[in-house]
């Protein structure tokens, strides 16, 4: 017997309690634990009850054996055994039930749960399916289109809805372990036995096609929910047996895959991005009151976010009207989160009677902890503004700015403590976007880092470090595969095209569609705050700046590259960008040629993937895998890839260096090889090499 499952036999009821901490997580000795445990009760007992110990049910499957060799017994054969168990087997549920914790669940004949419990089958997010009959089973239970729902979408479930859909039988309220047993003597009570899910009829088929080809345009590229309904339609026309043997697998078949391997490695980097070894130890400063100075779109988001989490927040504008603006903005995104059901209305009168003010004058910041700058991006406003704090504000208070691109050095150079000062880039809309990049100075002091992050954690961002350079890790690579597209557009590919491209890629958006929902007059500022230190042989192009002096900053002023119409979703291509486009081609000569969808991706990924590993090289991110999580959550990068270098990984090293080698031949000032990708390829070795410590 498993130590991992701990037996205790009360009555006729055989208790096999998960011991197997923090999560219970279905490792190889809880899979043998549970095996063990039914083949003994089997021999004395009437019932057996499945429980967890400690704070939750099984909460999925073992991370740390991921990767390495299978072990039997797996988790198919466990569900099967448990449903196939002469006696009646109860699950007890509280805390999570997801993945395998609820397959195992949907194994037992019975099921009872907590008002507080939640179940699911979040595997897609990892690009797999239900490998342990969960495809199976719940459509065997549950209406098909609801099991497909829930499984395509990785969704947490709560106890009153799985209750009502009918994946539980009962919630009771209490100790989960009591509440399992009185169950578990009732059903013996009440004279039932085993119960098996599997035994149910076949579901009735749904419109399958017509699913599969809606779950394969949603996912826009990821196959693993596409491959789900596929597995749901083999519970409607298998047996259980073959039903889980097909679904076996095609998890096998996701579990190989790419996009697999890139979900996974975006899990696992998720959660290890903000662990910096010269971090630990280091306590930060307490942050309870902070301040934010702007009141716009990007102060608000940020106010909003910070109260959100708990914190006592003091915004600072220009005058008392610019005040008023920025808390009408603040009350405005709180009241959305109101009637999306993320706040109650309690909740949001304490915030607004006792949590947030705002005010025209500094001297209101003299107590805060932490000071957030969201002002205008030009430096003299900065520095202006960071002499006033410096001014007002307390000793050991955290002065961040929240700039997308400018020198944190210099702004910290402007005040008397520059070790208590650095970036804090948050990304827009604040309150929704996760990603924060933490900007770290040359004097930025180690406590203050540690502060950066902890606020991070509090306001449930992923917090990544940046050192400092023109733009830090997303926007220097931004700009450099904008600059690719930019290119295309002068060498005969329309914007529309790219947009179209990279949508089919995967993001959500193409670079041309962001620009205008970004608005085109940030790219116009940055253009001109470049443009003395400008290199000769640099190709820019002129349109965009052209659109702009016309007033057409994207959808804020309602043309852009697109068209936006007041009442309309989205926007139609505007004719007049074209006419501009090619009016610069003839201007400078270029005869345009047709450039394929897998050209435009390649082109732009490898701009991507290029810039990132100079980024990589030069320290400004200290691993591939910082990169990846700043695309990732900050500039809508496709999940399943992984991120850029992890795609540049899955996609081969050497086959992106000779592109890249190839488009030199007609831009040798753009296209110039990263050193570091260079080095990895004739080392033989990956960007995820890297991650692990290995050095080129």
């Amino acid at each position: 017997m498993s130590d991992a499952i701990e037996y205790e036999l009360k009555g006729d009821i055989a208790i096999l309690r998960a011991n197997n901490p923090p999560v219970n997580a279905l490792g190889h000795a809880v899979r043998s634990g549970l095996i063990a445990g039914l083949e003994r009760a089997e021999s004395e007992a009437k019932a057996a009850l499945i429980v967890g110990g400690g704070r939750t049910f099984f909460a999925g499957a073992d991370i740390k054996e991921f990767g390495k060799p299978f072990k039997e017994p797996g988790l198919p054969s466990v569900c099967t055994r448990i449903e196939r168990c002469s006696l009646p087997v109860i699950s007890a549920i509280h805390g999570t039930a997801l993945g395998g914790g609820l397959e195992v669940a949907l194994g037992t004949h019975y099921r009872i749960a907590v008002s507080s419990a939640k179940v699911g089958l979040p595997e897609v997010l990892l690009g797999l399916l239900p490998g342990a009959g969960g495809t199976q089973r719940l459509p065997r239970l549950i209406a098909v289109e609801r099991a497909i729902e829930i499984i395509t979408t990785g969704r947490q479930v709560g106890a009153a809805e799985a209750l009502e859909l009918g994946i539980i039988d009962e919630i009771g309220e209490g100790d989960i372990e009591e509440i399992g047993v009185a169950y578990a003597q009732r059903i013996l009570a009440e004279g039932k036995g085993p119960r098996p899910v599997g035994n149910m009829p076949r579901p009735t088929p749904v419109d399958f096609d017509a699913i599969h080809q809606a779950a394969l345009t949603k996912g826009r590229g990821q196959i693993a929910q596409a491959t789900a309904v596929r597995a749901v339609e083999h519970a409607c026309n298998n047996d259980i047996d073959a039903g889980i043997k097909l679904e076996r697998d095609m998890f096998m078949a996701l579990l190989k895959s790419p996009q697999s391997q890139g979900m996974i490695h975006a899990f696992f980097n998720e959660r290890a991005v903000s662990k910096l070894p010269e971090l630990k130890g280091v306590e930060p400063r307490d942050v309870k009151a902070i301040g934010v100075i702007g009141g716009g779109t990007m102060g608000a988001g940020i106010t909003v976010a910070a109260l959100l989490a708990g914190l006592d927040v003091t915004m600072v504008e220009r005058d008392s009207s610019a005040a008023q603006a920025g808390a009408d903005r603040v009350s405005g995104f709180l009241q959305g989160s109101v009637k999306r059901g993320k706040l109650t209305a309690d909740k949001y009168d304490a915030i607004m009677a006792n949590g947030f003010r705002a005010s025209d004058s500094y001297d209101a910041l003299s107590n805060a902890d932490l000071v957030i700058e969201a002002a205008f991006e030009e430096m003299g406003v900065k520095k202006t503004i960071f002499a006033k704090l410096d001014r007002v504000c307390k000793k050991g208070a955290v002065l961040a700015s929240n700039t997308s691109y400018l020198d944190v050095n210099e702004i910290a150079a402007s005040t008397s403590r520059p070790a208590d000062v650095l970036g804090l880039h948050f990304f827009s809309p604040a309150h929704v976007m996760k990603l924060l990049e933490i900007v770290v100075a040359a004097d930025t002091a180690p406590d203050v880092v540690a502060t950066g992050f902890a606020l991070g954690k509090i306001m449930r961002k992923i917090a990544v470090r940046s050192g400092v350079c023109d733009g830090f890790i997303g926007n220097r690579i931004l700009k450099t595969y904008r600059t690719c597209a930019d290119h295309m557009v002068l060498d005969g590919a329309s914007p529309f095209e790219i947009d179209t491209a990279m949508t089919a890629f995967g993001f959500a958006m193409g670079p041309f569609e962001v620009a205008d929902l970004a608005g085109l007059d940030i790219g116009w500022a940055t253009r001109k705050r470049l443009a003395p230190t400008r290199d000769a042989r640099e190709r820019v192009a002129t349109y965009a700046d052209k659109m702009c002096e016309a007033g057409h900053f994207g959808q804020k002023t309602g043309q852009g590259y697109y068209i936006y119409e007041k009442g309309k979703r989205g926007g139609t291509p505007d004719a007049n960008v074209t006419a501009l486009i090619e009016a610069e081609r003839r201007e400078l000569g270029i005869t345009p040629r047709a450039f394929s969808q897998d050209e435009i991706q390649r082109r732009y990924m490898c701009a991507m993937v290029n810039e990132a590993a100079k980024v990589v090289d030069e320290g400004f991110a200290r691993r591939p895998l910082d990169v990846d999580m700043v695309l990732l959550f900050g500039y809508g990068f496709p999940r399943h890839w992984g991120g850029p270098l992890k795609w540049a990984d899955l996609q081969g090293l050497d086959g992106i260096l000779v592109d890249i080698q190839s488009y030199a031949k007609e831009d040798d000032f753009f296209w110039q090889p990263a050193q570091l990708l260079e080095r990895l390829v004739a080392a033989g070795k990956t960007f995820d090499d890297l991650n692990k410590g290995d050095t080129v």
